[in-house]
């Protein structure tokens, strides 16, 4: 019988900081933790297309009769976030640990979201001016740790920054690469929080804030070729409102908030409320997808490095960011025609001949959406004529 592990160094570090979360917010985590295990021990390749999978988990929870009454929630919102086929059961003798001696009432007024991205640094940075004090929450990625702990540090000053890693280990030791469901257990980590601020535990409802462009949160797929999970949905606004769904049914009172769904990631950088901290940091932050497969060097030719290299261009800031791997500008066509850098130049190509809707197609759902999706539109038209103008920049169209 081989035996996996998932996040076995997260009880200790909660405890070991005084927090105490809610009952309801370790079910969460819990259901989180069996998703991203899950997510990555079932290989895509063995799947009938290729890529589809079904997935049955059983999880242990304190209250398996709540949470099979609400399965059906986080069975749509999953299938919406990774395209899978998800089932649930829940049964007993989840995971409860006792409370530490002397709990800590956090007094932070918010949570937010602290991936050592850009954004989530501008996000933070916005947050300060605000004058909010957010208590931050990290989900340690390899080779990034130390740069999210300097940020971190220097951001929220005598406020809490949590670093926690799920640090998943399927038992036959696949990993499967794509991880479409990895954002619920950052969105788990940070309800956890949530629970543990005084705000909370006052009866209030506490703001979870997940700071992301909205060109890359609708991540509209560059390609006819690259739809349903092929293109991530992580930050999507309707998962957002699917999980927010959830989170409500569970009595969490935690609100999703991305102030940034309207905007581009170069109108991020060039609305920063605390211009001088971004422009001595910017470039200390990470993008890549492909960052731990490149030695822990921005590959700067997949599709989160074309967008962060547009947006530094699109706002007029120097983009100081350590070397990228592949130089994108140099004669030939070795990285132009690389898959995502070729996507991408077609995708701009598709909006200057065709126009913006027969390039988004039916990717923005109105009735997933709420509604008009003019607002939506927008933003694609601007992410996608910034990414243009970088692309231009550097001969590659």
């Amino acid at each position: 019988m081989y035996v996996g592990s998932v996040a076995t160094a997260l009880i200790p570090t909660v405890r070991r900081l005084g927090l105490a979360p809610s009952s309801r917010a370790w079910d969460f985590l819990s259901l989180a933790l069996s998703v991203i295990a899950a997510d990555e021990g079932c290989s895509r390749s063995a799947s009938a297309d290729g890529w589809t999978r079904s997935i049955d988990l059983e999880v242990g929870v304190t209250d398996p009769a709540f949470w099979n009454g609400r399965r059906d929630i986080l069975q749509d919102a999953l299938g919406f976030l990774s395209t899978d086929r998800w089932s649930f059961e829940f049964v007993g003798g989840g995971l409860q640990p006792a409370p530490p001696q002397q709990a800590v009432a956090r007094p932070e007024e918010c949570v937010c979201l602290l991936s050592g991205g850009l954004d989530s640094l501008i996000g933070a940075l916005d947050l300060r001016a605000q004058e909010k004090h957010p208590l931050l929450v990290s989900q340690v990625a390899k080779g990034d740790k130390q740069t999210q702990r300097e940020l971190g540090r220097m951001i929220a000053g005598s406020g809490l920054h949590l670093q926690l890693n799920h640090n998943a280990r399927p038992p036959s030791g696949f990993s499967e690469r794509s991880q479409r469901s990895r954002s619920i257990i950052f969105m788990a980590y940070g309800v956890l929080a949530a629970t543990c601020l005084a705000a909370y535990q006052d009866g209030g409802t506490v703001d979870l804030y997940v700071p992301e462009n909205g060109f890359i949160s609708l991540n509209v797929p560059l390609t006819p070729l690259r739809m349903a999970s092929h293109s991530t949905r992580t930050t999507h606004p309707v998962f957002m409102g699917r999980l927010q769904d959830l989170i409500d049914a569970a009595g969490l009172r935690v609100r999703l908030v991305n102030p940034y769904i309207l905007r581009t990631k170069g109108e991020m950088l060039s609305g920063c409320a605390d211009r001088a901290f971004l422009l001595s940091h910017a470039g200390e932050t990470t993008s890549c997808g492909r960052y731990a497969r490149t030695a822990f060097t921005q590959c700067g030719r997949c599709v989160p490095c074309l967008i962060r290299r547009a947006s530094f261009h699109a706002a007029g800031i120097a983009d100081t960011t350590p070397p990228y791997r592949y130089d994108i500008s140099l004669p030939g066509r070795r990285h132009r025609d690389f898959e995502d850098v070729r996507a991408a130049a077609m995708a701009v190509g598709r909006v200057e001949t065709a126009g913006l809707k027969e390039w988004l197609g039916g990717a923005l759902n109105a009735a997933q959406l709420g509604g008009d999706t003019g607002a939506y539109e927008d933003v694609a038209r601007r992410g996608i004529g910034e990414l243009g103008t970088f692309l231009r920049s550097v001969g590659v169209i």
